[in-house]
């Protein structure tokens, strides 16, 4: 009995010595914005919200903070529509030319993102699609569909398509027996899919560096370029900020996924 319990323990130890590792640099990074030093410093010699108060007074850290959340929307209201066609076509189909085309859609999760960012900045640059509203919500529209795509057609292999059937056999076509029949099931999975594009779309750094900029620049771009012109506290603050948007959201989807089980 013993003898079994030892690989038990050695992957609690593991698995708890991972999450310390992933988790740590969070902690810490929370830490330290409430220091009241002029420099990113661990532990802080005193405890102050002066980061936080430079962050949300200045003005230029808001309007960039704006353009991303505005971004980030936009993109998310584009990419869950699209994802969830492409995940129900590729759910339905028995063609192999629709299988196939799913490893064009999941391109941009297995493309180094500095070889997507290159590629977007060329095109870009001869449409003119370069420091635009409309050229950063396409990108990040298409960075983050394999996230829909893949939380989607996870919730309709768990859905008994008959039910959708049933729903045609009485009359309806195919889309009000999906808006009536198969969302509802597969909501949770639409929602997870969503916050991902989301997040996904709030934290791009690489792209941004090479698309955004002007009265378009995002959060996470003005973020890079301040560490690099010089190590300011207030990123500590702003990512403290980010960090906390995005656990909540992840907590939310995770109770509503529950309630919706539950139900």
């Amino acid at each position: 009995m013993a003898m079994n319990s030892w690989p038990r323990l050695l992957l609690w130890i593991t698995t708890t010595i991972v999450l310390i590792f992933m988790v740590l640099p969070i902690v810490i990074v929370v830490i330290m914005s409430f220091s009241n030093s002029r420099f990113l410093t661990f532990p802080p010699p005193a405890v102050s919200l002066r980061w936080y108060e430079a962050y949300f007074g200045s003005p230029d850290w808001m309007d960039a903070t704006w353009n991303s959340f505005l971004l980030a929307v936009i993109a998310t209201v584009v990419t869950v529509p699209i994802g969830t066609a492409a995940a129900y076509a590729a759910n339905i189909s028995q063609s192999k030319m629709v299988r196939r085309l799913q490893l064009l859609l999941l391109t941009p999760v297995m493309v180094p993102v500095i070889i997507l960012a290159a590629g977007i900045y060329m095109v870009y640059a001869q449409v003119g699609l370069v420091a635009t509203k409309t050229g950063l919500v396409c990108a990040y529209a298409m960075m983050n569909l394999p996230y829909v795509f893949i939380s989607v057609l996870a919730g309709l292999r768990s859905f008994d398509m008959n039910q959708e059937d049933v729903a045609r056999s009485l009359g309806v076509n195919r889309f009000t027996a999906f808006m009536k029949v198969t969302l509802p099931q597969i909501r949770p999975s639409v929602i997870t899919g969503a916050l991902f594009a989301f997040i996904g779309a709030l934290d791009e750094t690489v792209v941004s560096l090479f698309i955004a900029g002007g009265e378009n620049q995002t959060l996470p771009r003005r973020m890079f370029m301040s560490l690099r012109n010089e190590i300011d506290p207030t990123i500590a603050s702003i990512s403290s900020v980010l960090i906390t948007i995005s656990f909540a959201l992840m907590i939310m989807s995770s109770l509503r996924g529950k309630r919706a089980h539950a139900v």
